[in-house]
Parts: C-alpha cells; structure tokens; sequence
C-alpha cells in the first residue's frame, strides 16, 4: 500500500468513526441506565432523513442538525413508552422501530422526490462531528465517574432497586438515559446525509447502528473503550476503498462485507468475555 493510500485511509477512518461513535456513546449511555436498545438503526435513519430535508427546508445546516436530533428523540420517545412505560419486550420493540423508521424514511423520501427532484442537504463539516465525539466522550467519562447523576446512571443499570432505596427515580433515569441515545443517535445519522453525502438515500445507515452495538460490547461499556472500537471498526470500514485502489476491484465484495466481518468476529470472541451492567435489559417495577 502506497503512502497516499495509507494517508487517506487514515483520514476516511476518521471520518467514518464519528457516526459510529456518536451512537455508540448514545447506546452507552442508554445501557449504563439498564436499557437495552437494538433500534439504534432506526433512530440514526430517521435522524439522517430529517436532517437532510430540514436544512434542504430551511437552507440551515443548526437547524437541520437539531431536526436530526429531534427525530432521533421522537423514535426514543417510542420506544421508551413501549418498553419502560408498557413494559413491551425491548427486542421486539427495538426491531419494530427499525422497521418502522425505514418503511416510513422511504415513503417521506419518495414524496421528497416526487415534489423537488433530487435535493441536497445544507453540509456540515465532517471534522465538527469528530470533535463532538471525542469531546463528547471525555466528557461522559468524566461525568460517570465523578458527577451525582452519573452515578445514579451506573446505579440504575447495575441496581435499581438500591438505587430506588436511595431515592434515585429509575424509570425516569432511564427514560432520559434513552432519549439522549435517540438524540445522538439522531445526530450520527445527519452525519451520514448532512456531512458525507450531502444527500438522503434510502436505507443509507446500512448496518451501522448494529455496528455501534457492537462497539458498546468491545469498548466494554466505556466511553473512551468506544472511541478505541470506533476508530477500528472504521479503519476496517475504509480500508475497503484502500484495497480496490490497491488491488482492484476484483475483489470488491469481499472488501465490501470486511467491516460486517469484523463486527462478527468481535461479537462471536468478546461478547462472553465481557461484564454488561448487571440490570440490563430487566424491567424493574417499583
């Protein structure tokens, strides 16, 4: 590999690891707090279609970002009331909302289409979202361990009901730990349609928010473990485009499939080797 593609795999890497990292963070947070969410697909799809048409809208690149976030929050909101409220199974509510956010992205894009043609999003820089998510990180970890409500987080996601002895609101802390997913699985989404294509297409997240699932389990539910798994989860996403330069594309969907080989990989040799906070996924009534 020539020094020129190494240095742009370096820089795709980076860019590649913020959308990654954003929801990861997101789904962190939402796991410390005992809530297991596998719908972060759906939140960073409906994020990436409202952040595109907003600021096609609005012609403003804050404001279609906060319409991402709002969107991702809307789908956190869903899955919330479903799972901590009513108390649904949060598998199957989690792949209902994938579900949902993709049939419902399709039907807005098409009628998008139908109405303006094709239409670009107002950029983002991409190098903003990558300083959010390494700031975004220290900050978390610093605020997990030194601040009051980052312990009641850890608290509630190891023992709610201690927790709720000592007067911590569980279901309240983890409706907010899973609204702060949606919104930052809302804003790695208006990354993808706001700071890389420019553009909304359908299904465009394309497995990313299953790969940020598995970066919480290899960074071992540790914000700055999940900038470490992030940055190599990347590096294998963009060294497919390294290796069709430097090989051809001969090979092309065998570098197409590295970074879903990778994740399989990591979830097949860590999954078991690692300790999830002790209360996830396990309803707590008061």
């Amino acid at each position: 590999m020539s020094p020129e593609i190494a240095h742009q795999w370096l820089l795709t890497a980076l860019a590649l690891a913020s959308p990654l990292l954003l929801a990861a963070l997101g789904e962190l947070i939402g796991e410390r707090a005992g809530v297991l969410n596998i719908g972060l697909e759906g939140m960073m799809l409906a994020g990436a279609w409202a952040g595109a048409a907003a600021s096609f809208a609005s012609r403003s690149a804050p404001l279609g970002l906060l319409a991402a976030m709002g969107a991702g929050i809307a789908f956190a909101a869903i899955f919330a009331w479903l799972v901590l409220t009513l108390r649904a199974d949060a598998i199957v509510a989690g792949t209902g909302l994938n579900l949902l956010s993709l049939g419902l992205t399709g039907v807005l894009q098409r009628r998008m289409a139908t109405v303006y043609g094709s239409y670009e999003a107002v950029p983002l820089p991409e190098m903003s979202f990558a300083v959010a998510g390494a700031l975004l990180a220290l900050t978390l970890w610093w605020a997990l361990r030194r601040t009051r409500i980052g312990l009641q987080l850890r608290a509630v996601g190891e023992h709610p009901a201690a927790a709720d002895s000592a007067g911590v609101h569980v279901r309240r802390v983890r409706w907010l730990a899973t609204l702060a997913n949606g919104a930052l699985c809302g804003a790695a989404g208006a990354f993808l349609s706001m700071a890389n294509t420019h553009s909304f297409a359908e299904n465009m997240t394309a497995g990313r928010g299953f790969i940020a699932l598995a970066i919480v389990i290899f960074g071992r539910w540790s914000p700055l473990g999940a900038v470490g798994a992030a940055l190599l989860f990347a590096a294998a996403e963009g060294a497919q485009y390294s290796l069709q330069a430097s090989l051809g594309s001969g090979y092309a969907p065998l570098f197409l499939a590295l970074p879903y080989i990778v994740t399989l990989l990591t979830l097949a040799g860590f999954a078991g080797a690692t300790r999830a906070p002790a209360a996830l996924g396990q309803d707590y009534e008061k």
